[in-house]
């Protein structure tokens, strides 16, 4: 593989190296349980460099600072030399003044700890998980209330922006000014979605779906617009409460490329006067 570019490396990156090649146990040659012929921790230079499939010579020199920048192949092979985690893999990259990788898909799994905090929330405040494809992951209970189901029938009837288009669910809960909004960030959100998952293709084949079947959203994407929006403000019919004033922020987990939408409720009353949303869940 091409082992370096012209640019040269970033200064922190060797120490970065030496610091996790020093942390890597050396193979035991003696039966005793360590290698009493090391002076220092680790594997050696010429050991990680065979594990990585570089030149020993090409990896000395990135660790003294002295080599050209590493290509996305050599960092990469470095990556599964070290058994680094995600975070340290991107790290890594961005030492090298590279990007990190992206996903080749979303995670289907949602974090255990996201969903403990869910649990919580479930009288205090409605909260939804959708992934990169914006298909709906894991809604809490107060969120069921509100919406009701919002998981269809057929291969596409998890995905948020395919049911906006072909269904009721959510134009029945939303104000005629939050369904139009809706159908534009819909839109928006999934062209940012493949541009994200080129080569995705349940992405690939619902847009071919959605093209054939829906004319409005036809009108949408060819407006050309891609999804940026990560707070809003909704008139929701809440199934219990009936409607309600909803301010909603969205957290991301990039990670797993899964999106958190939280709702801050508040009653909505013919005098506008307005109460809390753990007022209304408790």
């Amino acid at each position: 593989m091409d082992d370096e570019e012209m640019t040269p490396s970033a200064p922190g990156l060797g120490e970065y190296l030496r610091r996790r090649r020093s942390l890597i146990a050396a193979p035991d040659t003696s039966g005793s349980g360590r290698d009493s012929h090391r002076r220092v921790p680790g594997l050696r230079r010429q050991e990680l460099a065979e594990i990585a499939s570089i030149s020993v010579e090409y990896y000395t020199r990135l660790e003294q600072g002295r080599a050209p920048r590493p290509s996305r192949d050599v960092l990469a092979a470095l990556s599964r030399a070290f058994d680094l985690a995600d975070a340290e893999r991107d790290h890594l990259f961005r030492l090298a003044g590279e990007l990190p990788p992206e996903l080749p898909e979303p995670s289907r799994v949602v974090r255990p700890g996201l969903m403990r905090m869910m649990a919580h929330l479930d009288t205090v405040m409605p909260l939804t998980v959708h992934d990169g494809r914006l298909d709906v992951v894991a809604v809490n209970d107060a969120a069921a209330q509100m919406f009701g189901s919002v998981v269809g029938d057929g291969h596409f009837g998890r995905n948020i922006v395919y049911s906006a288009f072909t269904t009721r669910v959510f134009a029945d809960r939303l104000d005629e000014d939050g369904a139009t909004q809706l159908l534009r960030v819909g839109a928006a959100e999934l062209r940012m979605a493949l541009s994200r998952y080129p080569n995705d293709s349940y992405l690939t084949e619902m847009l071919i779906d959605l093209s054939a079947r829906s004319p409005l959203f036809q009108e949408h994407w060819e407006r050309g617009e891609v999804g940026a929006w990560r707070s809003a403000f909704k008139r929701i019919r809440h199934a219990r409460l009936g409607w309600v004033d909803c301010e909603t922020e969205m957290l991301h987990d990039p990670e797993r490329d899964h999106w958190m939408m939280l709702y801050a409720l508040q009653e909505h009353q013919p005098d506008d006067q307005v109460s809390s949303c753990r007022g209304m869940l408790e």
